[in-house]
């Protein structure tokens, strides 16, 4: 018996060390967990305070020519970024620096020109991107913009549309919608007007080129494919241009706008109306009955027929 109860204890002390354990190690790994969880929340934090801008790897001349090996990216905290500091190297490759850059300093487009070195450089054909197509579009608000955009501006693209839409009977029908198209695309002309001559100053400073006639019409630089949309498009519908700002390069998901989208960005908290079924007819009793009295009780007896 003595043999049998050091055993017991023995067994019961190697399995309260085994859930010991277990326990501590659930411990470890919830206090893990919250740790990385933590550190992923101040990252976070940190990172939505922080952007990636352009800097000078090396020392740049005034007057040279912008080339991808001069330049790195680097995260800056957002109350240090400088004024109308690049982010995107396609947006500054081929200018020509103002004013002399050190090295490190941050890219602004304030010391940066449109000229280009080649001889031709106003040329629409040499201010093509290589990969790019240059496409005329007549857009419908020409008139305001024709006084703001400007060839090198970057601008989007979106165009309102009949968009065939099915109703709940199975019917087609068309609804009116604004459609994104493109993101971030560049102006290569306004009309006649193709840009900065080699001596031109910059054009993010206050002094302009001057504008020239050309029919209404605004060159962009697109993709082979995107040019076969857009010219889709401007047989279906209008188009309008939205400028964006010298250092913004961004892209992100647009949903196309109409009554319905409208409604919920102005009323997000407004719920559709539900059908409410129309209430059951009341169930009405026909069965007769007769009362019966059993000393102070009263009972209904239905008649049976």
């Amino acid at each position: 018996m003595a043999i049998e109860k050091q055993k017991l204890i023995l067994i019961s002390g190697v399995v309260l060390g085994v859930v010991a354990i277990l326990m501590t190690k659930m411990y470890l790994d919830q206090q893990k967990q919250e740790a990385q969880a933590q550190a992923k929340k101040t990252l976070a934090k940190i990172q939505a305070n922080q952007s990636v801008v352009l800097v000078a790897k090396q020392d740049i001349a005034s007057g040279s020519v912008i080339e991808a090996n001069m330049l790195e990216s680097s995260i800056v905290p957002n109350q240090f970024i400088q004024p109308q500091a690049a982010t995107s190297i396609e947006r500054v490759l081929g200018m020509i620096t103002l004013a002399p850059i050190s090295k490190s300093e941050q890219i602004s487009l304030s010391k940066l020109s449109k000229a280009r070195r080649e001889s031709g450089g106003s040329s629409l054909a040499s201010n093509t991107p290589a990969g790019k197509r240059a496409i005329s579009i007549a857009v419908d608000n020409m008139a305001s913009l024709s006084g703001m955009v400007r060839p090198g501006d970057y601008v989007d693209v979106i165009a309102t549309l009949q968009v065939p839409v099915q109703g709940a009977d199975g019917q087609i029908s068309s609804q009116v919608a604004v459609v994104p198209l493109f993101q971030n695309v560049l102006v290569l002309a306004v009309g006649q007007n193709t840009g900065f001559t080699a001596g031109a100053t910059s054009r993010y400073s206050e002094k302009e080129a001057p504008s020239s006639g050309g029919g209404g019409l605004i060159t962009l630089a697109l993709a082979s494919q995107e040019a076969n949309l857009i010219a889709f498009v401007q047989e279906q519908g209008k188009m309008r241009l939205t400028l964006r700002s010298p250092a913004d390069a961004s892209v992100e998901p647009v949903v196309p706008a109409s009554w319905e989208t409208l409604f919920q960005y102005i009323m997000p908290q407004q719920k559709s109306a539900e059908v409410k079924e129309a209430p059951a007819a009341p169930v009405v009793d026909t069965t007769e009955y007769v009362e019966v009295f059993r000393g102070l009780n009263k009972e209904k007896v239905s008649l049976i027929k």
